[in-house]
């Protein structure tokens, strides 16, 4: 039955909660986590490992929110006793694939400390080891430790991992440690020392989104932990296909509120042409393919012609082994890059010109049955089960219709348009956080941003990825706020912010039913905007044309929005945030004035790819209530080993690793 069917016969049904937008609550506690997915947990384990009082705010659930929520199959980029790799060469990896335009900061904390992350995740309870000595003899497996690796088994830099017990263990140890937890709150501001934009930040406004109640939150320090923006170019709501990696529920909630208060955030303008968003995928990792959760699996035609593999040098590969190992004179092999020092044996790189010409025959399938038998089970039961989104839907809806992997192909939907990953889409269809790096806050090296007493970790760092990324910088970013927090002040809350931000909020309350706005609707003419103003081809005219629409729907269109419930509040709120952040783009679009291969940005008016004088970030923020707009070198960091070192000589002498004596 559908929703009319339903109203028609039953009537609108009633809110099934009490309804408290008078309600005022306030809370006091020394470090706030605003998002409680995997960085928040990790930042509020952290910090409340500190002695300090922890609140974490999370708009879902805890026990299971976040893009990382649900799983994760692969622990990657991670330097280790069992490998020669140094942090340095993995910060290197990111800076090769994306020109320059990566978080070094993050990236390397993230490999300094990524290992000891996972060694804490195992000591809470996280299975990170084959304890159970499924895997015996494997590979990929290290006998002493029972580790497993997945890409690169010469080099051992990506392990593979049992992440449907991370999220559980996390909540766990943060209800053990005392962090408060304040589920289905969705954050919705921050508060500034004074009601000042740009100055020191003392905590946060917030609704729940099922009573409507506001909460008030005054802390010494904060951490902002939330996901980046999505449905910015696109927007599907109902009937569609797969169309987000992350929660869909994912719109810049930090971004926004970061930019309303004042921080400084970067790569704004980077975005790409992706089938991700567009409802027209396949549900990711569900069908038969050689990618991520399924490498290295075997592939063959409609008639059981299999599809060969090559090495970066275009070498073919006899045996399924080879695919994951380094080609002669390679150092290693990254987890998705596409440059050549780093790049992962794949299928023939011109399969699809072969397809046309009769050579192979679609659809493809995925050969399990073919596979070495320890390959095939960690791929179908472990990668395909464990990584998110996986586990119920995919493994076990296949496996209770009767998949037997041992016996049956897997079709994929490759060369058919509906691959959730690689298919083609219009160029006016781009991502922005649906996946991959993308634009966010900057931070110093303790991950602070530019206002004092704001932290920020996992997705809502810039060029942010990968759930070890924002498993390690979220337990950093904790410790160093724990730092903050113990020598600030109590912080005094301007009372005419906090009416302002009510005010704000609970009009959508209190707006006429009969003559409104949905947020539905709102969201669509936003992805509108910015396919036909701000999509693949840009020029000052079109940016400028964007601009004043969306200024104009600032003006005249949202405060006709209406919210019957504080579901819908919490939509009306979202979709406000996601229009914030396409007006950043769009300021950010402008002002740099060339074309960037690495930034998926072409400007009709400035055609020159990357030329030198414009390899710099672009930084946008507000000062006054008026958007300022910066720059920095693209080096910016300094001296990675330097910078990391001197910030942490304490957590050093106590925490790193020992590579002889790994356990």
């Amino acid at each position: 039955m559908d929703w009319n069917e339903f109203v028609k016969l039953y009537g609108l049904p009633k809110w099934p909660y009490p309804i408290r937008y008078d309600k005022e609550t306030e809370i006091e506690t020394d470090v706030l986590v605003l998002g409680g997915g995997i960085a928040g947990c990790w930042a509020s384990i952290s910090a409340a490992r500190s002695g300090l009082r922890v609140v974490v705010v999370e708009k879902a659930s805890v026990f299971s929110s976040g893009a990382g929520g649900t799983g994760c199959d692969h622990w990657v980029l991670t330097p280790n006793p069992l490998s020669p790799i140094t942090p340095e060469e993995i910060v290197d990896v990111e800076l090769e694939d994306s020109g320059g335009y990566c978080n070094a900061i993050s990236f390397y904390i993230s490999a300094r400390e990524s290992f000891d992350t996972l060694l804490e995740l195992e000591e809470i309870g996280g299975k990170i080891r084959d304890t159970e000595d499924e895997f015996k003899g494997a590979q990929f497996r290290d006998e002493k430790t029972k580790f497993l690796f997945a890409y690169d088994y010469k080099n051992r830099i990506h392990f593979r991992v049992w992440g449907t017990t991370f999220k559980p263990v996390l909540f766990k140890e943060c209800k053990r440690l005392g962090v408060k937890i304040f589920d289905r709150t969705m954050a919705t501001s921050l508060l500034n020392e004074g009601g000042r934009q740009g100055g020191r930040i003392i905590g946060a406004t917030a609704i729940n989104v099922r009573t409507g109640e506001f909460f008030i939150f005054k802390a010494k320090a904060t951490i902002l932990c939330l996901s980046r923006p999505q449905r910015i170019w696109q927007f599907q709501s109902e009937l569609t296909g797969f169309d987000t990696l992350r929660p869909q529920t994912n719109t810049g909630n930090g971004h926004a509120m970061a930019y309303r208060a004042g921080a400084e955030l970067t790569l704004m303008e980077k975005s790409s042409p992706h089938i991700m968003g567009s409802g027209d995928g396949f549900p990711i990792y569900g069908q038969g393919n050689p990618f991520n959760t399924w490498h290295p699996c075997s592939m063959v035609d409609a008639h059981g012609k299999e599809i060969p593999w090559v090495d970066r040098d275009g070498n073919l590969l006899k045996t399924v082994q080879e695919r994951s190992m380094p080609s002669s004179g390679q150092k290693f092999l990254g987890e998705r890059s596409q440059s050549h020092p780093y790049k992962r044996p794949q299928l023939i790189p011109d399969l699809d010109e072969r397809i046309k010409k009769g050579e192979y025959s679609l659809p493809l399938y995925a050969d399990l049955p073919g596979m070495p038998e320890e390959e095939r089970r960690v791929i179908w039961g472990m990668m395909v089960g464990e990584e998110g989104k996986t586990k119920i839907p995919i493994y076990q809806t296949y496996m209770e219709a009767g998949f037997n992997p041992d016996k049956d192909l897997l079709q994929s939907y490759l060369f058919l348009g509906s691959d959730p990953l690689r298919s083609p889409n219009l160029p006016q269809k781009r991502i922005f956080g649906e996946v991959g790096p993308c634009g966010g806050l900057i931070t110093d090296w303790d991950l602070r941003t530019t206002l004092e007493g704001l932290y920020a970790a996992g997705d809502q760092l810039f060029s942010s990825n990968y759930h070890h990324h924002a498993a390690s910088t979220g337990r950093y970013a904790g410790r160093k706020a724990s730092l903050e927090a113990l020598k600030a002040k109590n912080p005094k809350i301007n009372r005419k912010q906090v009416n302002r931000e009510k005010n704000r909020i609970y009009g959508f309350t209190k707006n006429d039913r009969k003559n409104n706005l949905n947020w539905k609707e709102l969201n669509a003419a936003s992805a509108r905007i910015m396919q036909n103003y701000c999509g693949d081809l840009k020029n000052e005219e079109l940016l400028k044309i964007g601009l004043l629409w969306i200024k104009d729907i600032f003006k005249n269109e949202i405060p006709k929005l209406y919210a019957p419930d504080p579901h819908k509040l919490m939509r009306t709120l979202e979709v406000i945030d996601i229009l914030t952040c396409c007006e950043m783009i769009i300021h950010s679009s402008l002002a740099r004035k060339a074309s960037s291969k690495f930034l998926g940005f072409n400007r009709l008016d400035f055609p020159e790819i990357d030329p030198p004088q414009w390899k710099k970030f672009i930084t946008i923020k507000q000062v006054d209530g008026k958007v300022k707009i910066s720059y920095l070198p693209i080096d910016f960091y300094g001296s990675l080993l330097e910078n990391y070192e001197s910030r942490n000589k304490d957590y050093l002498s106590r925490w790193i690793y020992n590579r002889k004596n790994i356990k």
